[in-house]
């Protein structure tokens, strides 16, 4: 465990789901961001609407690491039901701060902890009248507390509530006086602030906080999409929320003032990944969003995309399966799902973004390559990236950006050829060339999800469907060297051992190298981004004696994905493996990465 100190310490406030702490949660991480020291927000809730524990926890970090850390040094315990449990987790030396309208239960206690008490439903029911008031009031006197032991800039947090309820000016003054109410009982009953509160820095310029589905939805605007369907799953609704709001606001004809753009909810998910096609064989940029469970009833429809090549994004916000699962937990149990989606031989690019900025980025890349490869294009995201906020570089534009459309021909063209064939491999390089409808007579074809052979008619010959489907895997990977290039970090020091990951692994990762460098543990380090796998994924495990792949899944999804789609030796791969529904923190890196060196005496 890592002691707190000056701006490096974790706070996590336990609550009840639905009694409104989200808000005061989120603005006291954002009140540490503008004081300039990087933070980051991690958010543990429940599959229901009401009633449930819920935790919040908010990382502050003055060296800007993007991962959980597994300490907690400040508990906001105002869930009873969980006393027990956010008492246990507390670090050695940590602070506990307690609703004590109520007397203290007896377990609140131990040897090597403080423990606060602030009667934060006694403050609240003499200063509001109204019911409800007094039970969300109550969220904004902890944050006035959490202000005064932590040194928060009071003018800061002010601000940040006059901008949260700017378009409902009389709930300022309330939260106002809220805040006032704890921050002004902590300065008289306690010594403020703690040993461990935060200083003002300048380490937050050039950044913005965002969540990821926030920002694919951006993306696909920018993108240049225009038509989205879906059906609500959690964790992906607010993605398709976001890429709503934004077309309101940018997708507007100027001469008309009409909006140019089309969002269906769906009846299902199979109807939705239906329509996107549709949208896409008409020549509109089309996604859903959706995650595992929605997969696997599209499935068929993606095998139909696949065989009869017609582009297809999708945007998997990973959740903890089977079935079910766990709604609101994280995982990347999906990677083997969207490699092979539906029956058949079949075989997908996969887009992994680790943050909010490169799910921007990559909602843009997906457009890209769905329509100049023809095929499905998942942007494997999940909960921790889509639903929390981070710290990111600001979202930077290229304006000169022209979006790639492929293979796609003119009513000119069209009529300089003699015949078009759909499935004709004209250029030699595995994609086919297509056409829009309406372009010219001569570009009408059939679509087809039956045998077909390359000239788009239909066959049920063997050699026909062979040289078609085999067109297809040279296709899928000559992508290969058009999705995103993996990153590769190399070690301070010579290393014998290396470490593979992808997505949301990567804060965690790159903090417990650091610390394990420290420790003169040297390791070599490859982010994954996109599959198929270019050829630096087979070098990178040949450089190296071992190399660690760490995931979020029970069953080392993305190592068998390497020993499937590339030459690497299983002998030389060892998995790491995170699947408890939390988001990944460096200490269970380490302490995995710490263990096996010791076994295998590669310090």
């Amino acid at each position: 465990m890592s002691e707190a100190a000056i701006n490096d310490f974790v706070i996590k406030l336990a609550n009840v789901n639905g009694t409104g702490s989200a808000s005061a949660n989120g603005l006291l991480m954002k009140a540490i961001f503008r004081m300039g020291v990087p933070v980051v927000g991690k958010n543990v809730f429940p599959s229901n609407i009401q009633g449930l524990p819920t935790w919040y926890e908010i990382r502050v970090t003055e060296k800007g690491y993007r991962g959980r850390s597994g300490d907690v040094h400040f508990i906001v315990a105002m869930n009873a039901e969980t006393y027990e449990r956010d008492l246990a987790e507390l670090s050695p030396g940590g602070v506990l701060l307690y609703d004590n309208t109520w007397p203290r239960p007896h377990f609140l206690t131990r040897p090597d902890i403080q423990v606060m008490g602030v009667p934060f439903a006694r403050l609240c029911n003499d200063a509001f009248k109204a019911a409800r008031s007094r039970i969300l009031m109550k969220n904004m006197a902890y944050v006035g507390t959490v202000a005064a032991l932590l040194d928060l800039d009071l003018d800061v947090i002010h601000q940040l509530v006059r901008e949260m309820f700017s378009t409902k000016p009389k709930l300022i003054d309330l939260n106002l006086q809220a805040i006032a109410l704890g921050y002004d009982y902590a300065k008289e009953h306690f010594d403020c602030p703690l040993p461990f509160s935060v200083q003002s820095r300048d380490n937050t310029a050039g950044k913005v906080m965002i969540d990821g589905n926030t920002a694919a939805g951006l993306g696909c605007v920018y993108a240049g999409a225009t038509f989205g369907a879906w059906y609500p799953i959690t964790p992906s609704t607010s993605l398709m929320d976001a890429f709503a709001k934004y077309c309101d606001q940018l997708r507007v004809d100027v001469d008309t003032g009409k909006h140019k753009y089309c969002i269906i909810q769906a009846e299902d998910e199979l109807a939705a990944a239906g329509m996107i096609i549709g949208a896409a064989w008409n020549g509109a940029r089309s996604f859903t969003p959706t995650s595992g469970p929605g997969i696997s009833l599209m499935s068929e429809f993606i095998g139909f995309a696949y065989y009869a090549e017609i582009p297809m994004v999708l945007f998997d916000i990973q959740r903890v399966g089977p079935s079910t699962g766990m709604p609101t937990r994280t995982q990347q149990c999906d990677i083997q799902l969207c490699a092979y989606a539906s029956h058949g031989d079949t075989r997908h690019i996969l887009l992994f973004p680790a943050d909010p900025g490169e799910c921007f980025e990559m909602a843009v890349q997906a457009h890209d390559l769905a329509e100049r490869f023809q095929t499905p294009v998942f942007v494997l995201s999940d909960i921790d990236i889509g639903m929390n906020d981070w710290m990111v570089d600001e979202l930077t534009w290229d304006d000169s950006y022209q979006p790639d459309r492929g293979k796609v021909l003119s009513s000119k063209e069209l009529e300089k050829i003699e015949k078009f064939h759909r499935y004709l491999d004209v250029d030699g390089d595995h994609i086919p060339y297509r056409t829009l409808p309406g372009t010219h007579p001569k570009g009408a074809y059939f679509t087809r999800g039956s045998g077909h052979n390359k000239y788009g008619g239909y066959t049920e010959d063997g050699p026909q469907y062979k040289e078609v489907v085999d067109r297809l895997r040279k296709k899928w990977k000559s992508a290969a060297s058009k999705v995103p290039a993996p990153i590769v970090s190399p070690s301070k020091g010579k290393a014998c051992c290396g470490i593979i990951s992808i997505g949301s692994c990567d804060g965690a990762v790159v903090e417990a190298r650091d610390r394990l460098e420290a420790e003169g543990l040297h390791l070599d380090y490859m982010r994954i981004r996109g599959f198929p796998f270019s050829d630096e994924v087979e070098k990178f495990v040949a450089d190296h004696d071992e190399v660690f792949v760490v995931e979020q899944n029970r069953d080392a999804q993305l190592l068998g994905l390497l020993l499937l789609e590339t030459d690497v030796p299983r002998k030389k791969l060892i998995p790491v493996l995170h699947y408890s529904g939390e988001p990944l923190d460096y200490h269970f890196v380490s302490n995995a990465l710490r263990q096996a060196a010791t076994l295998r005496k590669i310090a």
